[in-house]
Formats: C-alpha cells, sequence, structure tokens
C-alpha cells in the first residue's frame, strides 16, 4: 500500500520525499550508501568487481584524497578506455605486462577521424600510475594511430608496452609532466610526440620502419621537453636509417643522455622538418651515447654536444619537472 502511494507522487514531490526517509535511515547505513572501494579488480572473466576497464572508473570517487589501486586481470580488453579528469591518485595494476593487454584500432582515416581520436588510452587525471599494461593501438598502418594519449599531470608509467605504428605515445599537453621507466616503447614515424615534459628512464625505444622517433613540440617558455636516460635504441632487421628526431614544433626539446644507440641511427641525428629556420630554435642534445649509432663527430652542427655540467643540471629531477610559468590575472 505504502509503495503505491509513493509510485502516484509527483517525480518533483517524491524526489523530496525520499530524501526525507534517507534522513530518517541509521547514520551508519548512510555513510555506507557513500562509501567506495579503495581496491577493485577488473576481470573478463566476471570474477572481479568489473569486467571493463571503462565500467571500473565509475567506482572510482572524484577528486580523491586518498589512494585507490585497480588490479586488471589477465586478458584482452577490447575498449577506448578514457581515465577522465577528475579521477586522481589511483594505481593501475596489471596481472602481467605480456598478458594483460588493453586494445583497439582506430586510425585517423576512419571516417575522418584525425590523430588525436584514435586513442586505446586517454588519461585525463592526475597523479596516476600504470604498471605492468601493454597499451596497443593495432590498426593496420595506413595512417595516424594512437596508442597512449596523455592530457594529465603527474603520470607514471612502469614496466609498460606501447605497441603501434606512427604515433604511438602522443604526450598531448604542454607543461603536463610524465615519468616513464622500464618501458618498451615501438612505432614506425614520429612514434613519441607532443608538447609534455617527459622522462623515459631505462627504456627500450624500437623503431619498426625507416622514419623519425620523436617529434617533440615543446612550447618555449618550457624549460623542458623529453629526455631520455639510460634508454637502448633498437630495430627492427632491415631497419638501418632512422633519426632520433625532428621538430614537430620550432623550440622542441629532445636530450638523449647516456644511451644505447643501434646501427640504425642515422650519422647526422637530426632532421629540421625540411625547414632551416628550425635549426635556430629547435634545443636537441646529447651526452654519452654509446654503441654503433653514437656518432658525435658526424651529428648536424645545430645540436648540442652537451657539458657534464647542463648534464648533471637536467638530470636534477627538481629542475627537469619544474614550471617556469606563473598565470596572473589582469
Amino acid at each position: 500500500m505504502r509503495s503505491t502511494k509513493l509510485r502516484n507522487l509527483p517525480q518533483w514531490l517524491l524526489g523530496g520525499v525520499l530524501w526525507m526517509l534517507l534522513l530518517a535511515l541509521p547514520l551508519q547505513e548512510v555513510r555506507a550508501a557513500k562509501e567506495y572501494k579503495r581496491v577493485l579488480v577488473v576481470a573478463l572473466d566476471g570474477s572481479g568487481d568489473y569486467t571493463s576497464l571503462n565500467q571500473a572508473m565509475e567506482g572510482i570517487r572524484a577528486f580523491m584524497d586518498y589512494r585507490v589501486t585497480v588490479h586488471i586481470r589477465k586478458g584482452i580488453y577490447r575498449e577506448k578506455w578514457v581515465v577522465p579528469s577528475w579521477i586522481q591518485r589511483v594505481d593501475f595494476i596489471g596481472e602481467s605486462l605480456e598478458e594483460t593487454i588493453i586494445t583497439y584500432a582506430d586510425h585517423a582515416l576512419i571516417q575522418d577521424m584525425g590523430t588525436f581520436r584514435t586513442y586505446t588510452l586517454k588519461v585525463e587525471g592526475s597523479e596516476l600510475t600504470f604498471q605492468n599494461l601493454t597499451i596497443q593501438n593495432d590498426a593496420q598502418p595506413l595512417a595516424q594511430a594512437v596508442a597512449l594519449h596523455t592530457e594529465g599531470d603527474q603520470l607514471q608509467f612502469i614496466h609498460c608496452r606501447f605497441l603501434g605504428n606512427q604515433d604511438t605515445v602522443y604526450t598531448g599537453a604542454a607543461s603536463t609532466r610524465l615519468y616513464f621507466k622500464d618501458c618498451y616503447i615501438e612505432g614506425t614515424t614520429d612514434f613519441i610526440f607532443g608538447p609534455a615534459t617527459a622522462w623515459f628512464e631505462g627504456c627500450q625505444i624500437h623503431s619498426k620502419a625507416n622514419s623519425y622517433i620523436t617529434a617533440a613540440s615543446t612550447p618555449q617558455g618550457v624549460r623542458a621537453g623529453y629526455l631520455f636516460h639510460r634508454c637502448r635504441l633498437t630495430a627492427a632487421p632491415g631497419v638501418d636509417k632512422v633519426y632520433l628526431g625532428r621538430p614537430w614544433r620550432p623550440y622542441a626539446f629532445t636530450y638523449f643522455i647516456d644511451c644505447e644507440m643501434g646501427s640504425h641511427i642515422r650519422p647526422e641525428g637530426w632532421h629540421n622538418w625540411r625547414d632551416p629556420s628550425n635549426e635556430q630554435t629547435a634545443r636537441y642534445g646529447e651526452y654519452g651515447s654509446t654503441g654503433p649509432g653514437e656518432s658525435a663527430s658526424t651529428r648536424v652542427n645545430w645540436a648540442r654536444r652537451l657539458t657534464s655540467e647542463e648534464v648533471e643540471r637536467c638530470l636534477d629531477v627538481e629542475w627537469f619537472f619544474s614550471r617556469e610559468d606563473q598565470w596572473i590575472v589582469e
């Protein structure tokens, strides 16, 4: 009888009645209704809390002041995964690097999609860590196809793989700070590109075609762009003419420090993107390179041979990730 009367109430009045009923509940029941788990499990077989990654985002409280861990069980998750801007302070941990795979197959020519909507994983949130995951764009090599697209700040990628062809990793927002450690990144052309500040530590950078590794677009007012430290540059069989980078925008910043370079790296090292004026502004540098691709004497004369003082400063984490820009509202 009581439920029938409630069903007959107008919608605007029903909401008020339900709120009064909620207030009548014991306090512990109200609190329980608002509780969010601090440990979540995503599993395709239904054994966890969620079966898809996008569903799991709904189980994380917005703008938390505590950390949450999301365990991702083995499996192939075929979805475009978006971590929205209100998701912060979360650790996403895969069960197995090789067997926890997030993949999709969008590329730029599908319905005029363009580069920036082709991502498999788009990270808009900040203060996030991704570990033991394979992020893949398995589209046919017909056009740009992004695997990882970042927009958030203070993102860490630990022991992950990023698989694709052209434009595999897009570091998408100027002045945001990214850290890649012990990762594998592969691609064909410009497969690490964008305006963010990103440190690559101990990573394998694998070229699948004769082309360009990086295409930084660091803004003029940003102190640092890409730093590759103690990385290995490798290539697929038959690949033997690869540039370290070309400037997508004039003030591109890319340094290679103490990296092992395979024989596929071209002696000149860098390309000006067919614009000689970029040679006056691009911030390219190298120090302590080893391997058959090391060729300091033949590098282009507009790239820097870094000094030990410059290297020491660049390897200072606080200096590298600090922000120089200030916003003053007039």
